[in-house]
């Protein structure tokens, strides 16, 4: 597999360092507040990254996504609330999990929170080994990184050196683009703040900036640096991931990843998401709109992770429709019963797997991928059309998608909405025999009601020539 490494600016060959484990983490999400679509762009893409190294490339895979649950926007979102910290940050970090299960994301190995305690330890022990290593200096009851202790520092953002403000800090745990100052360690206590003590490791009361955070989990729980990728967001590289660098490599005199790897933005309508206006959807929002997140899932992993993606409903709208097209080649694989296989079927079905794996180890070229499948459809229903498919095609067929899909993860997650309708099976399957019996005694407009009733409740009924079945609108 090739992939595109920021620290380089060039695609390269990837493998895992040791063991045949690819040892990634990914900056998750900060909760003080529910994750919006923009944010599941990065994670739906690094989802696929994660199912290709496995099941494409045949490594394990073992990752770590984080949840910042203390910094600056958790801590003033709990005060305004008037909650505990821990409790305000639960709600959006169940939120994150039920939103994750929607849109299809397979478990990952670990997802710990900032403010576990031997991650905390951890941040310490960091700190530490910084002070010892020459990188830090103490003001106020802060402890900061002192960047001109770093000659490397600025070499992920490509920052220009002359624009750096040698000894100028910020506390804050997010500020200006391009603004290179040292930054916070660690925090000095304030009122109305939590607060820790590691006084074995020499740190006093405080709590953690947010840029060490991402940097002690990953090595408490991925192992001795390099780690083989990390991941995020494209916002993310400056401040937080040259931040990052710097800490790792001055606490350890080790390389922190070998491969840096960052999805671009999403937009809508053209326009960045703000909440001034009004754009930064969730997925309950898009579900409101009668959306399903299987559509969700299948627009943001549609365009190439490096390109910028614009949301529209109109897009929205098209993914599922094309989805729809997948879903529908399968359904008419039911209806084959003729025996035995046609010759001109397997070349295709082993061309399109070829051009699928192909693309995906080429950088992730989901877009490429997706067409791939698209002419594997197209060349089905073709042959359905002339009857040149048999029984023994059917399951060739269907396991080629079945192994496409164990990728993309979108024909599963909508087998799943699908086993959860909106009107009760049993419900349905009796309102269909109502249809039914209306039909024989010629009472057509009933028949009528009773579809457009259940399309109006989002199950669509299809008749063909061997009975009637149903899916969700």
């Amino acid at each position: 597999m090739r992939l595109y490494n920021t620290l380089t600016r060039g695609e390269e060959p990837f493998a895992p360092s040791a063991d045949n484990t690819v040892r990634m983490y990914t900056c998750g999400l900060t909760v003080y507040a529910r994750g919006h679509i923009g944010n599941f762009r990065t994670f739906v893409c690094l989802d696929v990254l994660r199912r290709t190294l496995k099941y494409l490339c045949g490594y394990r895979v073992r990752q770590v996504m984080n949840f910042t649950d203390v910094d600056d926007r958790t801590i003033n979102g709990a005060q305004k609330a008037g909650m505990d910290l821990r409790a305000y940050t639960d709600q959006y970090i169940a939120a994150f999990r039920e939103d994750m299960r929607a849109l299809g994301l397979e478990e990952i190995e670990e997802m710990p929170r900032a403010t576990d305690e031997p991650n905390l330890r951890a941040m310490a022990n960091m700190v530490a080994a910084l002070e010892r290593n020459g990188h830090t200096y103490r003001s106020d009851g802060s402890i900061y990184f002192k960047i001109s202790t770093m000659p490397g520092y600025g070499k992920l953002a490509r920052l220009d050196h002359q624009g750096m403000k040698p000894g100028a800090r910020v506390d804050s745990d997010n500020y200006a683009k391009e603004d290179a100052r040292d930054f916070v360690l660690w925090k000095g206590p304030r009122e109305g703040e939590p607060s820790w003590e590691f006084a074995d490791a020499g740190v006093p009361a405080g709590r953690p900036g947010w840029h060490i955070e991402c940097s002690a989990m990953a090595l408490r729980l991925l192992g001795e640096a390099p780690i083989d990728v990390h991941a995020g967001g494209i916002d993310l590289v400056f401040p937080h991931h040259e931040n990052e660098i710097a800490q790792s490599e001055g606490a350890t005199g080790k390389p922190f990843s070998r491969f840096w790897v960052h999805v671009e933005y999403l937009i809508v309508d053209e326009q960045k998401m703000s909440k001034s206006l009004g754009n930064t959807y969730t997925i309950p929002d898009v579900v409101a709109k009668g959306f399903r997140p299987s559509a969700v899932r299948y627009l943001l992993l549609s365009a190439h992770y490096r390109k910028q993606l614009n949301f529209t409903w109109e897009s929205l709208g098209s993914a599922e429709k094309a989805l729809q097209r997948l879903t529908d080649c399968l359904a008419r694989l039911d209806l084959v019963t003729a025996p035995g296989s046609h010759p001109n079927l397997a070349p295709q079905i082993a061309r399109a797997r070829e051009a699928f794996a192909a693309a995906l180890r080429d950088d992730l070229n989901t877009a490429a991928a997706l067409g791939a499948v698209f002419e594997l459809v197209s060349a089905v229903n073709a042959a359905i059309d002339t009857g040149d498919v048999g029984l023994d095609d059917v399951a060739a067929i269907r396991e080629a998608f079945d192994d496409v899909d164990r990728v993309l993860g979108v024909l599963s997650l909508r087998r799943v909405e699908d086993e959860c309708p909106p009107v009760p099976v049993d419900e349905i399957e009796r309102f269909i025999e109502e249809r039914h019996a209306a039909r024989r005694r010629r009472d057509f407009a009933a028949a009528d009601r009773i579809r457009d009733d259940l399309a109006a409740r989002g199950v669509l009924l299809e008749d063909s020539p061997t009975g009637t079945r149903w899916k969700r609108k």
